[in-house]
């Protein structure tokens, strides 16, 4: 098993041609590393290789955008963006699209990232938990920002203490839930995202080893699949998360009869 992890031939070339100066800026930090030792792992080659295409592309479209006469690539960018609006929409309402940037970019990365494993020579960059982990901190870090720039430091640790509409008094019971309940989505997001794509390469990698080329083609079938489903989870949940942090309720606690207007999410 130990042998499963192996060299790629473009992380040995991204670390002949950027490793000595990553290594010199690193360095003065205290971080050294060992003669001949791969100074940027698998994972952020994998994620610079992303990087690099997206931007390539996205230029690419960009000088051939038309109104009248859309090529394909534009027209399956139209599709991909307009699906997500959709859902932002669906669970958020009219202001959610100021969240597209976020939302839309973590979910390309992850796709891109998914579907790279299936790739000969490459790897899938959301087999390793630094990837997930990073990509789940950002939507964290994200939704827990603009929840306090929607309703202010008062009305989002308020919406700790109490769910609308209920009394105070239940506060030293909810809120220990529901900070365990977000501190949890971090760990539920990077897990599941990991241990799925982590163990659909496995699989892969030995079906491969034991009979090549031709047993492992409907895994990677399946795979093709599985990396999708699991990009569209993340970014439902995503948007899901968001929907419960920037919606503004306008009631009062402690009543019990408050007046909560505020787009609720299609989904739990």
């Amino acid at each position: 098993m130990e042998k499963l992890e192996h060299t790629l031939w473009i992380v040995q070339a991204v670390n002949w041609l950027l490793g000595p100066l990553v290594a010199s800026l690193l360095a003065p930090l205290g971080i050294t590393f060992e003669p001949g030792a791969d100074v940027l792992p698998n994972y952020i080659v994998m994620a610079l290789l992303i990087l690099v295409v997206v931007s390539a592309l996205c230029l690419f479209i960009r000088t051939r955008l038309s109104v009248d006469n859309p090529g394909r690539p534009q027209i399956l960018l139209e599709m991909l963006v307009g699906g997500v609006q959709g859902m932002l929409d669906e669970n958020i309402g009219p202001k959610g699209r100021r969240y597209l940037p976020l939302v839309g970019s973590v979910g390309l990365f992850i796709l891109l990232g998914n579907l790279m494993g299936l790739i000969p020579g490459l790897m899938a960059p959301t087999s390793n938990i630094n990837v997930t982990l990073g990509c789940a901190l950002t939507v964290w870090v994200y939704y827990q920002f603009h929840g306090f720039r929607e309703q202010g430091i008062v009305g989002y640790v308020k919406h700790f203490l109490a769910p609308a509409g209920a009394p105070m008094w239940i506060a030293p019971i909810y809120f220990p839930i529901e900070i365990i309940s977000h501190l949890s989505r971090v760990l539920s997001l990077s897990v599941r995202l990991f241990g799925n794509i982590f163990g659909e390469e496995l699989v892969i990698l030995i079906l491969f080893t034991i009979v090549p080329f031709v047993v492992p083609l409907p895994m990677m079938f399946l795979g093709i699949v599985t990396s999708t489903l699991q990009a569209f989870i993340f970014v439902m949940l995503t948007i899901i998360y968001l929907a419960g942090a920037v919606a503004v309720e306008h009631g009062d606690h402690g009543t019990g009869h408050g007046h909560g207007e505020q787009h609720q999410p299609a989904a739990a």
